[in-house]
């Protein structure tokens, strides 16, 4: 089981992924599969999104899946936006719009603090299902700050830090963020289950 298809149409997501991977690992992007098309994610969790996304893959091309989602949670908005943080402000996604209506909605509030979590799901494996997660504490900033990074990045400070995720490189991002930390695990699980 070293070949595997990722189910993400997402240039940037699919990039930070495959920069944690092993040599030797093989995983086909599932836009690169004639027919495929991006699921509906109309689950309620990011455990049902990500579940939709890889059975959706495995059953189209018959190789075990790795899909994931994110949330950006936000103490003071309830958890605010997790599950639709991709299209916080509507369709089509865009993450300056996201942004903005996001500070805008904190604007009134002194509390800060956040969180990003990432859950991949696993299918097509002789374990059945599994779910990984990898979670990040931080806190959003008042503006945007930095180039770097996508999504939410210009505005999330992780915890202990004075830099925003969109002034970190992309190595040092990848050592400490949700989905660094998900795929780490996704890694472990590989390893203990011999399938590497």
């Amino acid at each position: 089981m070293k070949n595997w298809v990722l189910a993400s149409f997402n240039p940037d997501k699919v990039k930070e992924i495959l920069a944690l991977m092993p040599d030797g690992f093989s995983i086909q992007l599932l836009g690169s599969f004639p027919n495929a098309i991006e699921p509906v994610e109309n689950g309620l969790t990011l455990e049902e999104n990500a579940e939709i996304k890889s059975l959706y893959a495995s059953q189209l091309t018959g190789l075990p899946a790795l899909a994931d989602d994110t949330g950006l949670s936000v103490d003071a908005l309830g958890g605010s936006p997790g599950v639709f943080s991709a299209r916080y402000a509507g369709e089509p996604s865009n993450s300056k719009a996201n942004i903005r209506k996001l500070l805008d909605a904190l604007d009134i509030h002194e509390n800060r603090k956040a969180h990003f979590e990432t859950v991949i799901c696993l299918t097509g494996i002789p374990t059945g299902t599994v779910f990984l997660k990898g979670k990040l504490h931080g806190s959003i900033a008042r503006e945007p700050i930095g180039a770097g990074g996508f999504g939410y990045d210009p505005i999330f400070i992780p915890e202990g830090s004075s830099r925003s995720l969109a002034e970190y490189s992309k190595e040092e991002k990848n050592s400490i963020s949700h989905r660094g930390l998900a795929i780490r695990a996704f890694l472990q699980w590989l390893k203990q289950n011999a399938i590497n």
